[in-house]
């Protein structure tokens, strides 16, 4: 700011000022996490409800053109395989 012709006062008062507003926003967005909390199981089930949605109603069937059934489908069970792995270990 001092480049474009701000008093170095004014461009410590500014960056300053934009500064001091992360703190309200970081506790605005532990108050929202608080009062999610109890909804936060039931969202991400949405969510994963959602994926499974996207998942077969389009990439399997796209995946299944052109003779690739038999890969399409190991990848599927593999996939799903590495994640119930990684939540087993993870979780």
């Amino acid at each position: 700011m001092v480049g474009e012709g701000y008093s170095r006062r004014r461009a410590l008062l500014y960056a300053t000022l934009t500064g001091l507003i992360e703190p309200i926003g970081g506790l605005l967005g532990v108050t929202l996490v608080m009062m999610a909390r109890p909804i936060l199981p039931w969202a991400l089930a949405f969510a994963a409800g959602a994926m499974l949605f996207v998942i077969s109603d389009e990439i399997i069937p796209e995946s299944h053109r052109n003779g690739h059934e038999r890969l399409a489908t190991f990848g599927v069970v593999i996939g799903f395989a590495v994640i119930m792995l990684l939540d087993v270990l993870l979780g």
